[in-house]
């Protein structure tokens, strides 16, 4: 419920527009939640990559076209990345811009350095660029048939941030479910991005040619953090949800850097 005690989906009492997308592909059954999910809070469009697109990034296809077609549903399909479906849904799809823009939900986590690659979390940092507030949000597993099971769950949260007045400009919010029954969810812990690093993830082979290959993924990782870090919270069992801002820069740094370029 609102401050002013509006339960209705704005304060105004209007059904809000959201924009849905994601970047494991307009067939993907966290898409299917995520748009369950929209529609039971506004008025929903789904603007998705025709065909998996995870760690893409932020990155926009610059140097073929691009072409939307639509699904029996009506939903826009670019055969494009996340980031490219929200540029081009807000800006040429859509009659008018939405209120809001919902990434997701991921089939496997997207915490710590993963925001950095993610074409998740790079579709909602494209709203927020474009000025529409945004939230990506993941599942810390790659089951994703019991993405479903948190419904319920997404539609408390993301009902909470839909209705706030005052969402905080140049800032997103990434949410990660846990690995655990959607019943058994102990809450919601709002995180910092811990930090995680990779061992044996490059793997150097021949083909048949005698030529190196290289393949990127696997291997295993560890964590580092504070008490408040995101996989700790999802460890624990709770929805870690963590404020993201477009502003990059180190301020605590600023002067001290600024002695350095004075230096001989």
């Amino acid at each position: 419920m609102t401050p002013d005690g509006d339960d209705s989906p704005t304060a105004s009492g209007a059904r809000p527009t959201i924009l849905c997308t994601n970047d494991d592909g307009i067939h993907a059954t966290g898409l299917q939640t995520l748009i369950a999910v929209a529609s039971a809070l506004g008025d929903v469009h789904v603007v998705a990559p025709d065909r998996e697109q995870s760690a893409t990034s932020h990155s926009l296809t610059v140097h073929r076209p691009l072409r939307a077609t639509h699904t029996p549903e009506g939903h826009h399909v670019i055969d494009g990345t996340p980031t490219d479906c929200v540029l081009i849904g807000i800006n040429e799809l859509l009659a008018s811009p939405p209120d809001f823009v919902l990434s997701g939900v991921n089939h496997g986590p997207n915490m710590g350095e993963d925001v950095l690659y993610s074409g998740t979390v790079a579709a909602a940092m494209e709203g927020t660029i474009l000025g529409i507030p945004a939230v990506a949000i993941s599942y810390s597993s790659r089951a994703s048939e019991r993405i479903p099971d948190f419904a319920g769950v997404l539609t408390d949260l993301v009902g909470r941030l839909i209705r706030r007045t005052d969402f905080p400009e140049e800032t997103f919010f990434n949410v990660n479910l846990p690995d655990v029954p959607a019943d058994e969810v102990k809450g919601m812990r709002v995180t910092t991005l811990g930090r995680r690093v990779y061992s044996d993830s490059l793997t150097r082979r021949e083909d048949p040619s005698g030529r190196d290959y290289f393949w990127i993924g696997g291997g295993v990782s560890s964590w580092t953090g504070r008490d408040d870090s995101d996989f700790r919270a999802v460890q624990a069992g709770y929805v870690s949800v963590t404020p993201l801002h477009l502003d990059l820069t180190n301020y605590r740094l600023i002067n001290e850097v600024r002695t350095w370029m004075q230096g001989g």
